[in-house]
Order: structure tokens, then C-alpha cells, then sequence
């Protein structure tokens, strides 16, 4: 099938949806690493006690469409505001929640009592105001990655957030929300791998991320991710999310990014790479690679961590482990699910392996959950907004309000028993991390982190 360079669906997150992968294992030989079946009572629509909370969307384009559909499709949530500055997204937007208010300004929503948490998916220099402004307000916030597109500006963010802590807020880094990943992360600092080697991460679309409008204004104001002066690129706008994971399994920030860049396949007067590379320097000298284009669809999306014993493949919500000849067995093992990649046997990771002796010739192609990164986020949203409110009005029930120490201390009790997400601390520590190795990238240069760049103060 001939690509189509003008697709209008790809987004600035659409590897996380990606294509099927399952099949190729089984002809080439892996073994499958699986989290084991989310049990029904773990839904976190059952951890909301109260009323639904109720949500505002802002910024309905075709990232937050799909923010505003999986909102109300939880039953925990209810979607009572959209806002929209451009008409025909508002009208779409209004057909996916026909019971929502409707604005063409924010602020209108925000004043709104009766909605007490909202979704920033604005462009992302738009993030600072819009999000400021929001907590402000008093509204529990989830933010897209990244937080902005300067260190000033998601610095002020993170600051804000850090001084609202009767309030929820959180990025959109949906891998920490996804129980594959979670499973896969107890898996790796087990030590099952080895020592650690390095990592890398790729994503490959053939289009040109470009939008079309008889409107020339409006062409300019939907194409602002080609444009270095208000989007961080390929790096800012996709690879975030994996560049994100691999410190958060590596356990580190980087130290230092090498980045190249190139406009390859559409010289059309952007000024932001359609082609990048970039190497991250981590402390022990393991390195995280990361490239990503636009010119070329083959192999899609994946990441690969490789140690001294063993590699995984990670690819959609599916995984398998490629031990060394020479490494330790495990034990579980030979229970394990196991597929041919080329010339090499992999173990599909799960998180019970005992029960693999049950599952006999399962198909691989089966996905243990159901739900999207997307999808586990927002459910994390919706319970934990639910969760820390119902606590807030508790504390102001019982105890003296205008006890703010004290206020803090009782949420902060309730950590235990929030479902994963990245807060503001790790939204911002991404963000920082993506934003000079845009600018490495944009300079073809090498860039050495300072430590008080990822300082929130």
C-alpha cells in the first residue's frame, strides 16, 4: 500500500496508538513479555466514590478530540466544557459531548464552578498561560507534553503546580500510566537483564506532517509545530514520550544530548528537522538513542533495551525478552510464550509467568488490556482528581482550613493510593530534557546539562 505523505490524522502523539507487531514475532520467533490481565476491581472508575467529575476540554483539535472522546466515554467523568478558538473544531468538539457548554475562551470555561478539572491540549507555547490561569482558578489540571517549549516557561508551570497541592496536576507522559510499562519496569530493576548497556527508541512515518486550509492565517496557525519559533520539533512534539520512558527506566536524567538534524523529504519553508538523531549521555556511560522521521515508514515505533544478560523489545502494549547464551536462567522461563525473531528466540514477559503453563498456544496477537496509554492516564486523571477532592472537602469538614501545612500533609497521605501518573516534577524534568535537545538538534552540536536547568525552585 502506497503511503500518503497528507495523512491528516498524524498527530504529535500518534505512535501511541501505532500498528500490529504481534504477528511478526510469532513468524520470527520471540518470547512474548505480557503484563498479566487487569482485574475488573482494579478499574479506576470503581475508586470514584462521588458524583462524576466534571471536566473541561481545551483546545479540541485532533488531539484534544480524542482527549475529549475518552473522557466521556469513563463513567467516572462527565464532560461539561470544551473551548475552542477556531469554529469547526468547537462544532466536532460539541458533537463528541453534545451536553458540554461550548467557549471560544478559555477563561469564560474556567469560570465555571461547577467544572473542577480541565485538559490543556492547546499548542504548546500556548501551555503557560492557559494552564496558569487554570489552577488560578482552582481547577485540578492535566497538561500535554510537553509542558512548553522553553525551560522559563515550564519552570513556571511546574512552580505554580508545586504551589497548589490541594490540587491534581498532571502531565500527559501516558507511558507512566500504561500497566505494561509498569510491569515491564519491576521486570528490568529486578536486574533480569544484566548489567545495562544502552537503549534506544525509533518512530517512522512517511507524511509530512503538514495540514492544508484555504485559509492562509489559519494554515500558518495549524502548521506551528514546522516552525522552530514556536515548536521543539520531532523531539518536543513525539519523542518526548519515549525519551521520558528510557530515563525513567534508567533511573537518571541525562547528563548530555548530540543531536543532528536535516530537512530531508519536505523543503516546503519549514525550519524544523523532518530527520533527526539524537544520542543522550547518562550517568555510567550507558547511552540512550532516539531518531525519528518523517521521510520513511519502515519498522514504525519501538524501543529496545539492551543489558549483559539479556535485550527487550517493547513495542505497543507487548514485549519479549532475548537472553544471552551465557546468562542465568530465571526459572520462569521455560514456561514462557516463545517466538521467533530471525535467527533469534525471544520470551514474551508476563507478569505471572506460572500461569503461561495454562495458556498453552495462546495467540500472542491477543493484547492483555484494552484500554490505551492514552486511555490509563485519563483514568488516572478522572480518579485521582476525584480522590484528592473528595479528601480536600473532608479536611475542610473536620479540621481548620485555613491550615494549609496541615492540609498539604493530609493529601500528601493519600500518595499510596493514587493511580500512576507523571505529576508536574516529571513533566518538567521531560520538558527541560526535550527542550535543549531541540536546540542541540536545531545546532547540530552537543549540549551538556547543568543540573540547575532541572532545579523547579
Amino acid at each position: 500500500m502506497k503511503a500518503n505523505p497528507e495523512n491528516p490524522d498524524l498527530n504529535r502523539r500518534d505512535f501511541l496508538r501505532g500498528s500490529s507487531f504481534a504477528s511478526l514475532m510469532l513468524m520470527l520467533g520471540a518470547v512474548e513479555l505480557r503484563a498479566e490481565e487487569k482485574p475488573k476491581t482494579d478499574d479506576a472508575n470503581a475508586k470514584s466514590k462521588g458524583a462524576k467529575v466534571k471536566c473541561g476540554v481545551i483546545g479540541c483539535g485532533k488531539w484534544g478530540r480524542e482527549i475529549l472522546n475518552k473522557l466521556a466515554s469513563l463513567p467516572a467523568a462527565e464532560v461539561a466544557g470544551v473551548c475552542e478558538t477556531y469554529e469547526p473544531f468547537l462544532r466536532r468538539a460539541q458533537e463528541a459531548a453534545p451536553k458540554a457548554e461550548a467557549f471560544t475562551d478559555y477563561r469564560k470555561l474556567l469560570e465555571k464552578k461547577e467544572i473542577i478539572a480541565v485538559a490543556v491540549a492547546t499548542p504548546s507555547h500556548q501551555h503557560k498561560e492557559i494552564v496558569l490561569a487554570a489552577l488560578q482558578a482552582g481547577k485540578h489540571v492535566f497538561c500535554e507534553a510537553p509542558l512548553a517549549t522553553t525551560i522559563d516557561d515550564a519552570r513556571a508551570i511546574a512552580r505554580a503546580a508545586q504551589a497548589a497541592p490541594s490540587q491534581l496536576f498532571q502531565t500527559s507522559l501516558p507511558m507512566r500510566s500504561d500497566p505494561q510499562r509498569h510491569f515491564l519496569l519491576q521486570f528490568i530493576r529486578s536486574g533480569a537483564l544484566g548489567k545495562s548497556l544502552k537503549s534506544r527508541s525509533q518512530w517512522h512515518k512517511k507524511t509530512s506532517w503538514r495540514f492544508t486550509s484555504a485559509n492562509p492565517d489559519r494554515e500558518k496557525e495549524i502548521n506551528w509545530r514546522l516552525s522552530a519559533a514556536n515548536s521543539l520539533g520531532l523531539i518536543g512534539e513525539i519523542g518526548i514520550h519515549q525519551v521520558d520512558a528510557a530515563a525513567w527506566f534508567l533511573r537518571a536524567r541525562p547528563v548530555a544530548v548530540t543531536g543532528y538534524g536535516s530537512i530531508l523529504q519536505w523543503p516546503d519553508g519549514r525550519d524544523v528537522a523532518d530527520t533527526i538523531h539524537a544520542v543522550f549521555e547518562f550517568p555510567g556511560g550507558v547511552n540512550f538513542t532516539y531518531d525519528c522521521t518523517l521521510g520513511n515508514s519502515f519498522d514504525a515505533d519501538y524501543d529496545m533495551i539492551y543489558g549483559s544478560d539479556a535485550a527487550v523489545l517493547l513495542r505497543e502494549n507487548k514485549a519479549w525478552m532475548f537472553k544471552e547464551v551465557d546468562a542465568p536462567l530465571l526459572g520462569w522461563e521455560i514456561y514462557a510464550r516463545k517466538d521467533t525473531f530471525y535467527r533469534e528466540t525471544g520470551i514474551a514477559l508476563v507478569a505471572n509467568a506460572t500461569k503461561l503453563v495454562a495458556q498453552g498456544d495462546k495467540s500472542a496477537e491477543e493484547a492483555p488490556y484494552a484500554s490505551t496509554a492514552l486511555g490509563y492516564a485519563l483514568e488516572a486523571f478522572v480518579a485521582n482528581t476525584d480522590m484528592i477532592n473528595t479528601a480536600v472537602e473532608d479536611f475542610k469538614e473536620n479540621f481548620n482550613a485555613s491550615d494549609k501545612k496541615a492540609m498539604q500533609n493530609y493529601i500528601a497521605g493519600l500518595s499510596k493510593n493514587l493511580l500512576p501518573a507523571a505529576g508536574y516534577k516529571e513533566g518538567y524534568e521531560a520538558a527541560v530534557t526535550v527542550i535543549k535537545a531541540s536546540e542541540a538538534i536545531q545546532k547540530n552540536q552537543k549540549i551538556t546539562f547543568l543540573p540547575e536547568w532541572f532545579e523547579i525552585g
